[in-house]
């Protein structure tokens, strides 16, 4: 079965013509994929694909994979998704990939020790989100979304064998994650050297032009493009975009961190987690998700400016209306500040520690860090009036700020 791959026609229900901008600028074209991408291999293969494209009048096949590990698409997913759609502007196909069989043996990339297996039960469920939410950005007319198990159910044996040959222990071992582990002498299963393989599989099945991901799956996607190379097809042109942080503005946006904003959560929390970021973090969310020079925002008082890319975004998955009552809602509890006490307690970070839970446990506020920790995950936590989820955030230095646990616990903090 080995580089076999399903014909596709390319009739007209695949084919869209290119717009005049499209047709009449191939590097007008170059630099709108190029905004925003950590790195492009390689810039003058991407160039003869898209004049080839215009030429042919076919439209080239992109292709971004999701491994439904979790139910919830969530911003992070989206810088990939945008660019997706970039594609789909500019007259190009996508393949919305569903690891639904890779995502039983869970991404190595960036993992320091083997990823739980997922039950086939689990990623089916999983996968069920997937397919509803992603027509939340992407054009459904334009997209097709495959699983990579109509073709990974039927290697034999002697398929995966061949497969596994085409790459060494040696080159595996050239990951970070891989190397990092194998010098500490954590386990690494050999599941996990299936998968870079599997994934550059589908690549080659699906005859993908171009292959989008994110800079922790760069060693993956080169695999693909080694694959298709043995298997007499032209390799793929590798885009890696850059990781959105989660909400701690430390780790990568993640369901399993707690630390992410999924596009299907109610607005009200979509509005509150992102009023909840720090001013730094504030400015990548500008750079990453959306067109806003950050230049520009650098200029306003960071207060507006956050209200004004939570309303964006908000905005983006329920509708101006919606985002503008959530925000005028947010505005009004915010300013209501005669229900706080005139006099509140102050207490002064003395020992340099602003991790959350332990400042609210030394304040006398929590009896302990686990209770504070709890009720942080309840959302019974304000910091100035926005309702606070990131168990991991750490008070900013130099400024006093007001934190009301539940109704009528109130502290003025002055870390």
């Amino acid at each position: 079965m080995l580089c076999l791959y399903p014909e596709r026609s390319e009739g007209s229900d695949h084919i869209r013509q290119l717009d005049s901008m499209a047709k009449n600028d191939i590097q007008e074209q170059l630099d709108l994929i190029e905004h925003g991408c950590t790195e492009v291999i390689s810039k003058n293969e991407l160039k003869l694909k898209l004049e080839k494209s215009i030429k042919e009048n076919i439209p080239l096949k992109i292709k971004a994979g999701f491994d439904p590990t979790a139910p919830d698409l969530h911003l992070g997913h989206t810088v990939l998704l945008y660019k997706l759609r970039q594609f789909q502007e500019m007259g190009h196909k996508v393949y919305f990939l569903i690891g639904d069989f890779t995502g039983m043996i869970g991404d190595p990339s960036g993992a320091s020790e083997t990823r739980r297996a997922l039950t086939r039960e689990e990623v089916l469920r999983n996968a069920a989100t997937y397919e509803r939410q992603v027509f939340k950005i992407l054009d459904s007319s334009h997209t097709e979304v495959v699983f990579n198990s109509n073709w990974m159910n039927k290697m034999t044996g002697e398929d995966l064998i061949r497969l596994c040959g085409k790459y060494t222990v040696a080159r595996m071992l050239e990951r970070e994650d891989f190397k990092s582990r194998y010098a500490a002498g954590r386990a690494i299963g050999i599941h996990e050297f299936l998968y870079p393989l599997m994934q550059g599989y589908d690549s080659v099945m699906l005859k993908a032009d171009i292959e989008v991901g994110g800079t922790d799956q760069k060693f993956n996607l080169l695999v693909g493009r080694d694959l298709q190379k043995e298997c007499g097809q032209e390799s793929q042109v590798v885009i890696t975009m850059p990781l959105l942080e989660g909400t701690d503005g430390i780790k990568k946006m993640s369901k399993s961190q707690r630390n992410y904003i999924g596009i299907e959560e109610p607005p009200q929390e979509i509005f509150g987690k992102i009023m909840s970021i720090d001013d730094q973090l504030m400015l990548r969310y500008y750079e990453l998700l959306t067109v806003h020079p950050v230049e520009q925002i650098r200029g306003m008082l960071p207060m507006e400016a956050k209200k004004r890319l939570a309303q964006e975004i908000v905005e983006r998955f329920y509708g101006r209306e919606t985002a503008v009552k959530v925000r005028e809602e947010f505005e009004r509890v915010f300013s209501a500040r005669d229900s706080i006490p005139a006099d509140i307690p102050v207490f002064n970070v003395t020992d340099g520690k602003r991790w959350l839970p332990h400042v609210l446990t030394v304040a006398g506020v929590t009896r302990s860090n686990s209770e504070a920790t709890r009720l942080i995950r309840e959302g019974a936590v304000e910091i100035d009036g926005v309702r606070i989820f990131d168990i991991n955030r750490e008070l900013p230095s130099g400024l006093g700020q007001i934190i009301r646990v539940g109704k009528r616990r109130f502290v003025k903090i002055n870390s």
